[in-house]
């Protein structure tokens, strides 16, 4: 599997994101508490950014008025037609047939390393 050192992890601090080019590909990183994610920088609805998203809790409700806050900065919005995704997963939140690209990232020494197929 390809590794590729995308940046440092000094680069990348706890609640940002980086938007990076790896063989011709726009992929978002992301610090939320520490762990890191990557996924591809496209929506699959209409190629919007998704990466420029708004990043969000999974709202739950359990009827009425009643709502509930679930994976606290795991959702991910696209910023165009507000699709959301499940950062660590990639899976759509409301089609359980669709799924963005997400990339194995991994802390290495002092560098983010982004693993491809």
């Amino acid at each position: 599997m390809p590794k590729h050192i995308v940046t440092s992890i000094g680069e990348l601090p706890t609640g940002t994101r980086k938007i990076v080019s790896v063989a011709n590909r726009e992929i978002g990183l992301f610090n939320i508490d520490g762990a890191l994610y990557a996924i591809r920088n496209v929506c699959p609805h209409r190629t919007g950014p998704l990466c420029k998203g708004r990043i969000r809790p999974l709202v739950v409700s359990k009827g009425g008025t009643n709502i509930d806050h679930h994976q606290e900065n795991e959702i991910i919005k696209c910023p165009w037609h507000q699709w959301e995704f499940d950062l660590k997963t990639g899976q759509s939140i409301t089609d359980s047939h669709l799924r963005i690209r997400t990339y194995r990232v991994e802390k290495e020494e002092d560098n983010i390393v982004l693993y491809t197929e």
